[in-house]
């Protein structure tokens, strides 16, 4: 590549086809869950609130169950996929690591000042640990959830928790977490909404590097 060249755009592919398409999949299923969670929460609520009726999802308790396990089902497996590809495919170990306390309060009192820098495709250290933690939610709120599916059964695993009532709560916590990651994820791709077209298409345009455009 000529001298020329050097800083001038080109487009890189930056999201794979398989993690696209897990990704929408499991966003699908997460809204699924979630609204009719929240109706499912509204039959015997576990504080003194309840969800308005427009944010669930069902109709009545049966519908709502109905929706909820199929959508946990899709969760699942469509979460098996991705978690496959990443241990496999050294996506996780590219994308979300290394995460050092050191680096996450660098680039989290950056982003405070509004002084953080984002490059397309590549995490800074508060998106990774934000990102592993809503993986591992996923994880809890998956192991929860089958303790209350079947807390006879799977008697083993519900005491994990304390039992159901407390698998209920642990559950609520879980989801309220995993609430907290989508607000900050959307609020991200307002600030930045060329990702949102990047996880579409799987592509973006990449400054190249002055260095690399003279090699």
């Amino acid at each position: 590549m000529s001298p020329s060249a050097a800083g001038h755009p080109r487009v890189v592919v930056i999201h794979p086809l398989l993690v696209r398409v897990t990704h929408w999949i499991n966003a699908i299923a997460v809204f699924c869950m979630l609204f009719s969670g929240w109706a499912i929460y509204n039959a015997s609520p576990l504080f003194p609130f309840v969800f308005p009726k427009w944010a669930t999802l069902g109709g009545w308790l049966g519908g709502a169950l109905a929706w909820h396990f199929a959508a946990m089902w899709l969760f699942a497996l469509n979460g098996l996929i991705y978690a496959l590809y990443g241990l496999l495919f050294r996506h996780f170990a590219r994308s979300f690591l290394p995460v050092s306390p050191a680096a996450f309060w660098r680039d989290a009192t950056a982003a405070l000042k509004l002084r953080l820098p984002h490059r397309i495709g590549q995490y800074n250290a508060v998106q990774r640990l934000a990102y592993l933690v809503a993986f591992l939610l996923g994880i809890l709120l998956l192991a929860s959830g089958l303790a209350l599916w079947k807390p006879v059964q799977l008697q083993g695993l519900a005491n994990l928790f304390g039992g159901y009532e407390a698998a209920r709560r642990v559950h609520f916590l879980a989801m309220s977490g995993l609430v907290g990651f989508i607000l900050l994820h959307l609020t991200l791709v307002i600030l930045v909404p060329r990702t949102l077209v990047a996880m579409i298409t799987g592509r973006a345009r990449i400054p190249v590097d002055p260095v690399e455009a003279r090699s």
